[in-house]
């Protein structure tokens, strides 16, 4: 099954100005969401899908401005949680008259395909985003409003969503989903008369437009000639905002559920000094980038040296890219490369690395080795989320246990054990985690309005009794 955690967006301008430029633009500053392949979708004409990152196309930008002229557009980058990384599986698609772009998992696929008329899935054929517009398109011929359809599928379908619709009547829609897994803002335009509905508020700070406010879990917003209309197609109180995204994903400039993303995080970075203040360390380092802010906010509230011991190459091919967010081991293998240490600024000092979470292992596992070669005395290892020991179904890639460096083949060993396990492997002196509670409270978010499924193993929040998968099993390579 192909499932999705992306950036998605969707423009409407009422004084007809050609929104392209402004689209592309946004999916740029959502790249960070997805690096494996982009696309844009316009009334009354197939949806154009590119293979990469948007920035490979920049010599097409300007034939793809003046052949998709339109004043309603939807985008998307994708980056797959499950399938293959090939032009198929790229978004926005389109069904009849709908195109529709989709960030989240979701998690009861093969179900919702029954009332589509069902088929038999594959890594290699099976979108759930697909599936969805499907039975979408089916409840509007048999209903004939979206808001009427989605209140009648979010009865039937089991996951993370935000959806941006465009029709073919040149209307934008933008559906988030009851429980609010991930994050959707609206913002506006007022010399062009432009509203936007996009991932994050980064997007909107690209093309120049104000925040306005965070969609609501449940609403669905329809941008047309006749202004912006809003509904709500859930009554949904309970809330399970995806932890993770202020830890890593979201963009540091975005702002999220009220809350700027790197204050949140440099927040983080102060509660995990007081859980453990490690008053010992000579110097404090960020794995880059996205966990800049938490080391920053460490350093300070302990009074320990801060510095840049680890930089990216930023002009490798693959340097720039986020390692965790590429689909196969290789390419985070080689992305990993390209965080070159300082030996001048580590030598001879006990090194406290601050990360934003530990998935794999595949990337700390490689900077420790470098830190040691580098001459550093003593490493300690904080990790600004909690142990990450079960799958995601709600749209972040671990989708398998076997993969996660927590993994053993037992249940009797106590999480102390676990964490001694998981630095032995990476090879650190000292490994501590952050907690639920202690995250929640830095974010300012309550801890039950949070998702922290991947840690606590339950599912609740999405409604679903997982059977565990192997990677081969959910990948499909």
């Amino acid at each position: 099954m192909v499932k999705e955690n992306c950036g998605v967006v969707g423009i409407f301008s009422n004084e007809d100005v050609n929104v392209i430029p402004m689209v592309i633009d946004s999916l740029r500053a959502l790249q960070h969401r997805g690096q494996e392949a982009w696309g844009i979708a316009i009334p009354n004409k197939a949806p154009l899908k590119k293979i990469g990152l948007v920035s490979a196309s920049s010599n097409e930008f300007k034939k793809i401005t003046e052949e998709y002229s339109s004043h309603s557009a939807i985008g998307h980058v994708r980056y797959s949680t499950v399938g293959k990384s090939q032009l198929e599986n790229a978004q926005p698609l389109k069904v009849k008259d709908l195109c529709i772009a989709h960030n989240g998992t979701i998690a009861n696929v093969e179900e919702l395909s029954n009332l589509v008329g069902g088929c038999t899935f594959t890594p290699q054929n099976a979108s759930d985003t697909l599936v969805a517009a499907q039975r979408l398109v089916s409840l509007i011929s048999e209903n004939g409003k979206l808001g009427s359809a989605l209140s009648i599928l979010k009865n039937e379908m089991v996951g993370s969503y935000c959806f941006t619709f465009l029709s073919d009547d040149d209307a934008v829609y933008a559906a988030r989903d009851p429980k609010g897994f991930r994050p959707m803002v609206l913002g506006h335009k007022e010399s062009q008369s432009l509203h936007i509905v996009a991932s994050e508020s980064s997007a909107l700070s690209a093309i120049g437009a104000k925040l306005v406010r965070d969609v609501s879990p449940g609403e669905l917003i329809k941008i047309s000639s006749d202004g912006l209309e809003t509904e709500m197609f859930s009554e949904e109180k309970q809330r399970a905002h995806c932890s993770f995204e202020f830890t890593y994903f979201a963009q540091p400039s975005s702002k999220m559920e009220g809350t700027n993303i790197y204050l949140a995080r440099k927040r983080i970075g102060q509660f995990l000094a007081k859980k453990y203040p490690l008053k010992d360390a000579d110097l404090v380092i960020p794995v880059p980038d996205s966990a800049r802010p938490a080391a920053l906010g460490y350093a300070q509230e302990l009074g320990i040296q801060f510095d840049e011991g680890l930089l990216k190459d930023r002009y490798s091919k693959k340097g720039p890219l986020r390692s965790f967010i590429e689909p196969h081991q290789s390419d985070r293998v080689e992305i990993n490369r390209w965080i070159i240490p300082i030996p001048e600024v580590i030598e001879g000092k006990h090194v406290v690395v601050i990360d934003d979470s530990l998935v794999r292992g595949t990337s700390s596992k490689a900077i420790i080795k470098a830190l040691r070669r580098s001459g550093a005395k003593k490493i300690s290892m904080m990790i600004t989320y909690p142990p990450i020991k079960y799958p995601c179904y709600a749209g972040i890639d671990f989708p398998s246990q076997e993969e996660l460096a927590t993994f053993t083949d037992s249940k009797e060993y106590s999480e102390q054990e676990i964490i001694e396990k998981v630095r032995n492997d990476i090879g650190a002196d000292f490994l501590a985690y952050n907690d639920a509670e202690n995250l929640a409270n830095a974010v300012g978010i309550p801890i039950d309005s949070m998702c922290f499924t991947c840690s606590t193993g339950n599912y609740e929040p999405l409604g679903i009794t997982p059977a565990f998968k192997t990677r081969k099993e959910m990948k499909g390579d």
